[in-house]
């Protein structure tokens, strides 16, 4: 039987982001390291709250597994000279292995014969491998990271203790000056200092001292919470995910309780509410049954339900405070106008080099009037587009995006109704900020979606003409998710224009502008670069493989919808058995084509009819496949080009391409070539990894 391991990393309080992925990192590197070096264990339990990660192994051996690995050495010839005596090279490879030449023997691989040596390999105590888990707690990687006294590690916050346990022994180890023990802490206000006799201790130690160090347990005791709250005062609580990861992660010991504010306070629109709710004070908002915002919320305490009635009042006094704030500030916004709040942004800067925000409205309103043309939009629609990207951001000198930023958009909509523009443009305004994340939200109408995509394009664009290009770890204006977001928006859709024209009327625009760019061919290989990254995701999150991507994507990203299309047919008949005879023609061609760049057929140089059925074939075919793609029907223009397929394998079977005579090997080359333009126009088939059983 084994022991069981703890260890419990201390801190002061964590972000609630941070912790769910550090939490993760913590089991999974420990995972790792018992595997590699050998320590058989059962289970791994990993905890968190606010104030400590923890990883609880259950079972684990008290030494590493012997074993006997064979260690391969040079070839027979090598390893014996012609006296047939050991070499310096066999003598040299037994020495590394910690063996002599006695210890020689040999095994015949593909051919050849071997030399080997066995090394057995025996298994350490635990004890003495246990203290390297000090290089997982440095391992782990947070957000953002601190550094603090006269510490080198850097950290999300200051390490406190550390418990480590192997049974009832502490593991020796320092890290941050902090060394090991078996003594932790509960609650802050509630708990005291304990000390663990064993690891199997831990969870009911801490629970007595009012902390719930599984996470899960914590949201299922707030969702018990709201539950409850439901039943008695007959509220409906929507329960937002992400806001419920976070209240989860900002306590130890949850408990649930209701709060209110004044009725007053609904005359404000609900967003405004809501928000103040949900994203400064982290409570809960609550609905009637019938979807009305009423005047209460739900908050969760860290601790339990002593004098929660005085916890209630001081949570209703904050609330109450930001309300009053949001409803001055939105009384104080009517006073004014839409012009004037426009002028305003003629003060503001964008970017240093791009302008004030201004400069890109009047960029993003030319934009959209090209993208409304490319589209053939209707009068009223266009309209209602160009409307909305002059006073797109005109909410942004509200005092109430001021304070609240996260109601950017929601307050461009309330005000613009208020100032009486239509409801298609004050929605429009709204949208054009959608997604705010990669898989978020798409905008739902037309002019929302045009917007969205010619700000976004300014912005992209913008940014990588002046050299703002996103790295690994940074990304200060967030042109992947907007990336990602014109492409989601173009194929929902079903837009039938490229994405790379779009690129082009945004890049005419930064042509005509007096400001410091980049090379115009070297911003437009990195726009592409950039953009093909984005659809190789979104591809990827669709479930196409990687061959498939690049055979979709090895010129331009086109249509998105279309080309997106291609990639699901594509990523079903590499697996269908009944498209390998067409798969085998077209990939023939390709493979054929590269050998020339002539693309000028004539016919007085044929020799046979398949020759001439082939060209007769592609001839009747290419003004339909024109017309098919016209339409963007993927399914429509693969069928087309399946067609060829019989006319190919008969001119394969009785032509040899590579004639002797010149003439006649060009022409067919040339034949070849421009069919492979047309499948090419399709996809690159060779970099398909075809799974059809041959």
């Amino acid at each position: 039987m084994g022991k069981d391991v703890l260890v419990e990393i201390g801190l002061e309080e964590l972000p609630a982001r941070y912790i769910d992925d550090a939490e993760r990192q913590l089991a999974d590197k420990t995972k790792n390291w018992l595997v590699e070096l050998r320590i058989t264990h059962d289970s791994i339990i990993s905890f968190s709250t606010p104030r400590r990660l923890t990883v609880l192994v259950k079972n684990v051996a008290e030494e590493q597994t012997t074993i006997v690995e064979e260690a391969k050495g040079p070839a027979k010839d090598i390893a014996k000279d012609a006296n047939g005596d050991w070499t310096k090279a066999a003598i040299g490879f037994t020495k590394g292995q910690g063996k002599t030449v006695e210890d020689i023997y040999t095994k015949d691989l593909n051919g050849t014969t071997y030399i080997y040596v066995k090394k057995h390999i025996e298994g350490k105590q635990t004890t003495d491998l246990l203290p390297e888990l000090r290089s997982i707690i440095e391992s782990i990687q947070f957000g953002k990271n601190m550094r603090w006294a006269e510490q080198t590690l850097k950290y999300a916050r200051p390490i406190r203790w550390l418990v480590a346990l192997f049974g009832d022994s502490v593991i020796p180890f320092e890290v941050a000056n902090v060394r090991t023990s078996n003594v932790t802490f509960g609650h802050r206000y509630l708990g005291t200092e304990l000390s663990l006799n064993n690891p199997s201790e831990y969870q009911t130690a801490l629970f007595k001292n009012y902390v719930v160090v599984d996470a899960g347990e914590r949201e299922r005791l707030i969702l018990d919470g709201i539950k409850q709250v439901e039943q008695k005062e007959n509220f409906q609580i929507p329960v937002d995910k992400e806001l419920l990861d976070e209240v989860r992660n900002l306590v130890e010991y949850p408990t649930a309780f209701v709060g209110s504010y004044e009725k007053s306070f609904l005359q404000l629109p609900s967003e405004v509410l809501i928000i103040s709710m949900k994203e400064h004070q982290r409570y809960f908002p609550v609905k009637s049954h019938d979807g009305t915002l009423l005047p209460y919320f739900v908050g969760v305490r860290n601790g339990d339900d002593y004098a929660l009635d005085t916890v209630i009042k001081g949570n209703e006094k904050v609330l109450r405070a930001r309300l009053a704030d949001a409803q001055f500030f939105y009384e104080e916004d009517q006073n004014h106008s839409i012009d004037y709040y426009m002028d305003k942004l003629e003060r503001v800067v964008f970017q240093e080099k791009l302008g004030t925000i201004s400069d890109k409205v009047r960029r993003v309103v030319y934009l959209t009037r090209e993208l409304a043309q490319l589209l053939n939009l209707d009068e009223k629609t266009a309209n209602n587009a160009i409307r909305t990207a002059e006073i797109s951001k005109f909410d942004l000198m509200s005092h109430m995006v001021n304070e609240f930023t996260e109601l950017q958009g929601i307050i461009g909509e309330k005000y613009a109704l208020n100032f009486g523009e239509n409801s298609e443009v004050s929605k429009a305004i709204k949208e054009h900020y959608l997604p705010k994340q990669a898989n978020g939200y798409l905008p739902e109408s037309i002019a929302g979606s045009v917007v969205s995509i010619a700000d976004k394009l300014d912005t992209i664009v913008g940014c990588i003409s002046i050299g703002l290009i996103p790295t690994g770890s940074t990304d200060q204006y967030g042109l992947r998710r907007q990336a990602t977001g014109i492409l989601r928006i173009m194929q929902a859709n079903k837009w039938n224009i490229t994405l790379e024209s779009l690129l082009e009327s945004t890049k005419s625009v930064y042509q005509t502008l007096d400001i410091d760019q980049r090379n115009a061919e070297k911003v437009t290989n990195d726009l592409a670069d950039f953009f093909h990254l984005r659809a190789a995701y979104l591809l990827k999150e669709m479930g196409v493989e990687q061959d498939v991507v690049q055979a979709v994507l090895h010129r331009e990203i086109g249509a998105v919808d279309y080309t997106f299309a291609k990639a699901t047919i594509l990523t079903n008949k590499r697996n269908d058995d009944q498209f390998k005879y067409i798969q085998e023609a077209l990939v023939r061609v390709l493979n054929l084509a590269s050998k020339t760049n002539q693309t000028e057929v004539n016919q007085k140089h044929f020799e046979t009819d398949s020759e001439q059925a082939l060209y007769e074939k592609y001839e009747a075919l290419v003004n339909d496949y024109a017309k098919v793609k016209e339409q963007k029907d993927a399914k429509s223009t693969l069928e087309l080009l399946g067609e060829l397929a019989e006319p190919i394998h008969n001119f394969f079977d009785h032509n040899m391409v590579m004639a002797e005579d010149d003439q006649i090997k060009t022409n067919r080359l040339a034949l070849v070539n421009k069919i492979a333009y047309l499948i090419l126009d399709y996809a690159d088939l060779t970099a398909v990894e075809w799974k059809q059983q041959f």
